[in-house]
């Protein structure tokens, strides 16, 4: 039986790829023991703690210049572990009509199954009718859409954090308008949304159709209304998610073991609220 769902995962780098410059300031920011070099050592890990990770990367190209893994890549790994692993597509909102194309792609042929994406790394603004377009094909091939939200370890500590504004990562308005403008798309938002903690509870709490999940913020560091709000009001709206490889899945949990959170909501947030917002039938 599956003891958790991830929903944060960021994958080893494809071959050839270049390590993106914005993992200078990640791991400055977040420090992990390790960063794995291939796919088996995640594979690995995720293996021992039984847990099915969701695994994604970025892709930012139009604005950083630096190819990403592909997407082709995220679906190997899926591909061979496939009880591990559910893979997320990225695509660049800049590209356009390419960028709904390859979305498409992504679900029909090689069976992703939801999409990411980094407004803050992007610079883009979520809630802009030029990409209301790839909202929309991710509403009609019925898979949520996925987004950095709050606080970005991108630039952190950095001169002017190397040019990367928080501004794109505020829940109101760009969160709020899209899921208002789009009702049947699935939203999540990716890590507390501090320092705007209090707006994501908000849009959590009044849009059926936006989830939050608690990755890159240790446990014992999380902000103490996103705690009380997930053992009440949002119980059914809060995901695990960890952050790997900058902030490793089994310190998390571990953490969380002490978290003061409501027996009967710990399941829910583990596992029951992810199936649901994925669509999944695991046990």
């Amino acid at each position: 039986m599956v003891r958790a769902i991830d929903m944060h995962v960021h994958a080893p780098l494809e071959p050839g790829t270049e390590e993106p410059y914005t993992y200078r300031s990640i791991k400055g920011f977040f420090r992990p023991r390790t960063m794995p070099s291939n796919p088996e050592e995640m594979a690995a890990l995720y293996q021992e703690l039984d847990i099915l990770g969701v695994i994604l990367t970025i892709d930012t190209e139009t604005v950083t210049g630096q190819r990403p893994s592909s997407n082709d890549w995220i679906a190997s790994i899926v591909q061979r572990w496939p009880h591990q692993f559910v893979g997320f597509a990225s695509v660049d909102p800049w590209k356009g009509k390419q960028a709904v194309q390859e979305l498409e792609r992504c679900v029909k042929e090689l069976g992703l199954r939801g999409l990411k994406v980094h407004p803050v790394e992007g610079k883009f603004e979520l809630n802009d009718p030029r990409f209301y377009p790839l909202w929309e094909k991710c509403a009609e091939l019925r898979v949520p859409l996925l987004f950095h939200s709050g606080f970005a370890a991108s630039g952190a500590g950095q001169p002017g954090g190397d040019g990367y504004k928080l501004k794109y990562s505020a829940p109101i308005p760009y969160v709020d308008d899209v899921a208002a403008d789009f009702p049947e798309l699935t939203i999540i938002m990716a890590h507390p949304a501090w320092p705007w903690v209090e707006e994501q509870i908000a849009v959590v709490l009044h849009k059926a159709n936006v989830f939050m999940d608690f990755s890159g913020w240790s446990p014992r560091f999380i902000p103490k209304a996103l705690v009380q709000e997930a053992n009440t009001r949002l119980k059914d709206k809060v995901l695990f998610g960890s952050d790997y490889p900058f902030l490793p899945p089994d310190r998390w949990l571990k953490e969380f073991e002490q978290m003061d959170m409501r027996e009967e909501v710990r399941p829910r947030f583990l596992k029951e609220n992810a199936k649901r917002a994925l669509g999944l039938d695991v046990d």
